[in-house]
């Protein structure tokens, strides 16, 4: 399948390697693009905008879809900004600088994707990712191999738990975690 957004997964490829910085490119943009596109979202929420590939993939997948995306570095944030204007997306991706769990605090639920595509995941972050989702949302998570081992066997576990999580099909070479939360009555 041929990715129109390639463009930007090489420009964050080249970003990377000429400052030597975290903004890593998510592998497997048509997934998500499949994904957005088989689910539909009316709201996504992404941690880790990096360049803006991630985001305008989430977004091209679904034309009513709306993306709040989140990044600490404001170099990236300012070419993410050039990315999604030049895509054409501007109008449907909001780019929020700042740290994932201060700015999803200020963030009303909720999401029908939520996609964790920053350094690490931890806990917390992923609870409060959960927390933001819709009933049934679906939580995208990748880069569980860089969380330190007992923060990866933690989530493991959690991601495991029926009553939490139906795991659905993985994505980027199974690196990357799809599951729908589950919805436990108070």
């Amino acid at each position: 399948m041929r990715d129109p957004l390639l463009h930007i997964q090489n420009a964050t490829r080249v970003h990377q390697r000429e400052h030597g910085c975290g903004a890593c490119t998510f592998e497997d943009g048509p997934a998500l693009t499949a994904l957005s596109r088989s689910l539909q979202p009316r709201r996504v929420l992404e941690l880790g905008t990096a360049l803006g590939y991630t985001a305008c993939c989430l977004a091209q997948g679904c034309e009513t879809a709306y993306v709040d995306t989140i990044d600490s570095d404001a170099s990236h944030m300012r070419l993410a900004a050039g990315h999604v204007k030049d895509a054409g997306l501007a109008d449907r991706i909001t780019l929020h600088q700042g740290d994932f769990d201060t700015v999803m605090a200020g963030l009303s639920p909720t999401y029908d994707i939520g996609f964790f595509d920053g350094f690490a995941p931890s806990m917390a972050t992923i609870e409060r990712l959960r927390d933001l989702l819709a009933r049934n949302g679906v939580l995208i998570c990748a880069n569980l191999g860089l969380a330190s081992a007992e923060v990866a066997n933690r989530l493991h576990r959690d991601f495991q738990d029926p009553t939490r999580w139906e795991l659905l099909r993985a994505i980027e070479a199974g690196r990357t975690h799809v599951l729908r939360k589950i919805h436990t009555p108070a």
